[in-house]
């Protein structure tokens, strides 16, 4: 049972639901990430827990060595290429690739989905916030399996307004 002191905002992330930037959850500095083709890791990862594999999953090194196995991830995003490789090898389902750059009102959100049905290519899907909520419509660009092992990457794209709402997707049949 919770404090009867807990602040809304505390009850939702200590639930599991991020309701703010901190560390281990930041955003790429904007200037930068708007003229990044590709897009930027964005990594939510704000708990302090035993996991590493976007570290060690990452081709360029853009994920910072951890000094503790417990210490959340770090991105130097001069070495970032987009790749989403991380987005595939992370089991907390909590990386995504943010390209601001793909047209003057739609960004790309690369995400993990590991449900089924996978969606297909031009399919329109429902884009939902971190509490699960719908917030917008989005069109499936790609779906690809990078790792071979079930979890899937999917591009949508979005409305851009929203790219830092978004972070799964419903397929709806």
């Amino acid at each position: 049972m919770g404090c009867c002191c807990e602040t809304n905002k505390e009850k939702l992330f200590n639930s599991g639901i991020l309701v703010e930037h901190r560390e281990g959850a930041v955003l790429p500095p904007k200037e930068q990430w708007e003229k990044k083709k590709g897009g930027y890791v964005v990594i939510e990862c704000p708990k302090r827990i035993p996991c590493n594999p976007c570290y060690t999953s990452c081709p360029t090194g853009a994920v910072l060595p951890f000094e503790d196995i417990n210490d959340t991830p770090k991105i130097d995003y001069a070495k970032c290429t987009g790749c989403g490789i991380c987005v595939s090898r992370c089991p907390g389902l909590a990386c995504f690739v943010i390209d601001l750059t793909y047209s003057e009102d739609k960004a790309v959100i690369k995400l993990p989905y590991e449900l089924l049905p996978l969606p297909e290519k031009g399919q329109t899907v429902k884009c939902l916030g971190r509490d699960g909520a719908e917030i917008a419509d989005g069109e499936v660009i790609t779906v690809t399996e990078p790792s071979k092992d079930k979890t899937y990457v999917v591009s949508v794209a979005i409305p851009k307004d929203k790219y830092d709402d978004i972070r799964a997707i419903k397929v709806v049949c």
